[in-house]
């Protein structure tokens, strides 16, 4: 938990982010009543918050990040090289991380976990040596993220992802993968592969029922149905992540995972598209400090049976 001793935190902010505009003001306020110095960089391009990041790492006690998951898997490398604990205001669109640990959607209630939480250290995923948060994919999300627009995301929000869905199953074909696991080879004709670390994706879609962002496992599921139409059953299983195979969706957990196309894909990291098949990848457990509430482990879900290992290597 944070001291009551005042500290010093960097707050950065991505000027793009859904609910800067709006809330901004009221963050820094808030955020100097609960007794943070605050340092506030504020910049259009988030290339920029590394830089900004390491010129500060020893002149702070944490760092606050208001944006949203594009934002935060941008930083995610040095987040693993400063180790400073890590505060997040959610002002993005599906804020997908801050669902995963609870951190309230309301901007001044964040703040409050800031200062009366506590650090929490939670895994990363890790494909081709790029890491994430949440999930990486690659078939139907990745045309998703193409042609998704920030215009499109601001009107929608967090249904901008199911409209773009719908769209994209008219005009998109299945690929063909090979999927290594745990000894294990599939063969699969899929419209979309998704690797979990984290618990929500997409606006609030679920990877597995049971996941969390520190039980040291990946889930996979891969979607393999025949028509489009048959993708409206398939949603509310998303939205749970409680999938059956009957209704074309497969589902797995495993500590690594290599995927190899016939075709090179591009894999989507946390709404970014960042490296292509073959793909590995592996769980680095314990790897960020983050600020979340002091409830968070009574709330999250847990799998008593789950033997929590070391990280693995991927070769």
């Amino acid at each position: 938990m944070i001291e009551s001793a005042k500290k010093t935190a960097l707050l950065l902010v991505n000027t793009h982010a859904r609910k800067v505009q709006e809330s901004l003001g009221f963050v820094v306020s808030k955020l100097q009543s609960l007794d943070l110095e605050i340092i506030l960089r504020l910049t259009s391009s988030s290339e920029e918050f590394p830089r900004i990041i390491r010129s500060y790492q020893d002149q702070v006690d944490l760092l606050i990040i208001g944006g949203g998951d594009g934002t935060l898997n941008l930083l995610v490398d040095v987040l693993w090289e400063t180790q400073l604990p890590l505060g997040i205001l959610p002002m993005g669109t599906a804020n997908d991380l801050a669902k995963t640990l609870f951190i309230p959607t309301d901007i001044l209630a964040a703040c409050e976990v800031i200062v009366a939480g506590e650090v929490h250290y939670i895994d990363l995923g890790c494909v081709n040596d790029k890491y994430f948060f949440n999930v990486a994919s690659l078939g139907m999300s990745v045309k998703i993220t193409k042609n998704l627009t920030s215009h499109e995301k601001k009107k929608w929000g967090v249904f901008a992802y199911a409209i773009a869905a719908m769209k994209m199953l008219w005009n998109y074909h299945p690929f063909h993968a090979e999927i290594h696991y745990d000894g294990q080879v599939k063969s699969v004709k899929t419209l979309q592969i998704a690797v979990g670390n984290g618990r929500y994706y997409g606006g609030g879609m679920t990877i597995a029922h049971d996941a969390s962002i520190d039980d040291q496992r990946l889930d996979i599921y891969s979607i393999e149905i025949q028509h489009w139409w048959q993708f409206l059953w398939l949603l509310p299983a998303l939205r749970k992540g409680r999938y059956k195979k009957e209704l074309g969706i497969r589902s797995f957990e495993a500590k690594e995972i290599t995927i190899f196309t016939r075709k090179a894909q591009a894999i989507n990291t946390d709404g970014e598209i960042t490296t292509y098949t073959p793909a590995c990848f592996k769980i680095i457990p314990r790897a960020i400090p983050v600020i979340v509430p002091v409830a968070y482990k009574k709330m999250k879900p847990s799998d008593p049976n789950f033997d929590l290992t070391n990280s693995v290597s991927c070769d």
